[in-house]
């Protein structure tokens, strides 16, 4: 498994990259690997705000249904469109272009909370 170090982790298997005050979010390549072939990718909060922790979507796989939970506080400025029609890449690149949403605005007081790759690595114990 993957888990590159210039990102910062959840223990809800979200990946964020963070440049300036914008994060891009996606999901661990544990976690593709553990919901298995991605079908679908529901994001309807584009242009809300969340806070840390809310449920920004849902993502669907052959069998089962899993929320997406927001890393920081922020504004849904983006989701990617391409994963209407390729939700795979969220399982074949899920730190490229399987990426999700990206926040602006976010909270920078809650960075210190997200783990490094060492730390997520112990958690899932890979």
């Amino acid at each position: 498994m993957n888990f590159p170090d210039n990102l910062l982790y959840t223990k809800d298997h979200e990946w964020v990259r963070i440049e300036g005050d914008t994060a891009f979010v996606g999901i661990t390549d544990f976690a593709q690997k553990e919901l298995g072939d991605i079908v679908y990718v529901d994001i309807n909060t584009v242009g809300k705000q969340v806070a840390q922790h809310d449920v920004f979507g849902t993502v669907e796989a052959v069998k089962t249904v899993s929320d997406l939970f927001a890393p920081l506080s922020g504004t849904v400025a983006e989701m990617n469109n391409e994963l209407d029609a390729a939700p795979e890449s969220v399982n074949n690149d899920p730190y490229g272009n399987g990426w999700m949403i990206k926040l602006t605005g976010i909270n920078q007081d809650e960075v210190g909370g997200l783990m490094s790759a060492s730390d997520y690595i112990k958690l899932v114990g890979a």
